[in-house]
């Protein structure tokens, strides 16, 4: 079984601070909902619990960088983010500072916590700060790579996770640096990111049952946006189906339909939430309510190809 995504971040944290001592982990009290619990003693004064607290730790963490320290601060989604927005907007971005947000229980599977704690707006807030990085992650190699990055490089970082084991999508040793193209074909292109990476790589197999041939586009960076390796897919299949664990508005489905518009104009279909709240419910169900299963997949692109 794969690793937790939440003992991954936790795991990196650790390896992080044991290489620089400027390594910082910031935690909104919510430590053993992200494992970081056992980091306590490892990194001693490094390791920062504000308490509810998220527009002050974002403070804080602003504070840490301005005296060297490289911040990493996690809180569910949609508290890191339009809780805490204008600190974001103005004590992180503006003042140009070096941060690493981690926004957990990403859109659905936030499950039975329901709506207030189930995030579909917090990318598209995210991509309102002018170059800040955006990323929705599909599994633990992918989140490690990513960390490792942010690490390295400086600006405001966020990245999108859900918390619990995803599927496997990548071997060890895999790079992230460009969108991943993960199969291809010249009937469709499918563009996903985080938990729906996986769904859209079941529905290219059953859609080979229908002699569809779907290219698969793992669009994990929202921002900066791989605009070249979207537009080469397209001018091959002229059709694109966004599918994404967010409102289909201000997230992935919106920054393909402004690089279509403004690159290689097609036709895109939008799977997605569909300007709703969220809702009590397991991953499974919510992802069938909301649309954005394997089997949604495939039916849209059926639909879409008359076949």
């Amino acid at each position: 079984m794969s690793i937790e995504m939440r003992k991954q971040y936790a795991a990196t944290l650790q390896e992080l601070y044991e290489k620089d001592k400027n390594v910082y982990a910031l935690e909104a009290d919510l430590s053993s909902s992200m494992a970081t619990s056992n980091l306590k003693n490892i990194l001693k004064k490094n390791y920062i619990n504000v308490g509810i607290m998220e527009a002050n730790m974002i403070s804080v963490a602003a504070g840490i960088n301005l005296t060297n320290g490289i911040p990493f601060v996690h809180s569910f989604g949609q508290f890191i983010t339009r809780r805490a927005f204008d600190q974001i907007f103005v004590s992180l971005a503006y003042a140009k500072l070096h941060c690493i947000l981690i926004g957990s229980d990403a859109g659905v599977t936030a499950e039975h916590n329901g709506g207030t704690h189930m995030t579909f707006e917090d990318t598209g807030l995210m991509r309102t700060i002018p170059d800040a990085y955006i990323y929705d992650v599909c599994d633990p190699v992918q989140l490690k790579y990513i960390l490792e990055k942010a690490y390295k490089v400086k600006g405001v970082h966020y990245i999108r996770t859900a918390r619990k084991s995803l599927p496997e999508v990548y071997k060890e040793n895999e790079t992230f640096e460009t969108a991943k193209v993960l199969t291809t074909g010249n009937d469709i292109t499918i563009c996903a990111n985080g938990i729906c990476v996986k769904k859209a790589l079941l529905a290219s197999e059953k859609l080979k049952e229908f002699n569809i041939n779907a290219e698969v586009i793992d669009m994990y960076q929202i921002q900066p946006f791989d605009k070249e390796t979207l537009i080469n897919s397209v001018k091959k299949t002229n059709l694109v189906i966004s599918v994404e664990n967010h409102n289909i508005n201000n997230a992935l489905g919106s920054a393909i339909a402004e690089t279509l518009c403004e690159n290689y104009p097609a036709k895109l279909i939008r799977l997605g939430v569909k300007n709703q709240f969220g809702q009590v419910g397991t991953v499974d169900y919510l992802s069938k309510v909301y649309e954005i299963d394997e089997d949604s997949i495939v039916n849209t692109v059926r639909k879409a190809l008359n076949k």
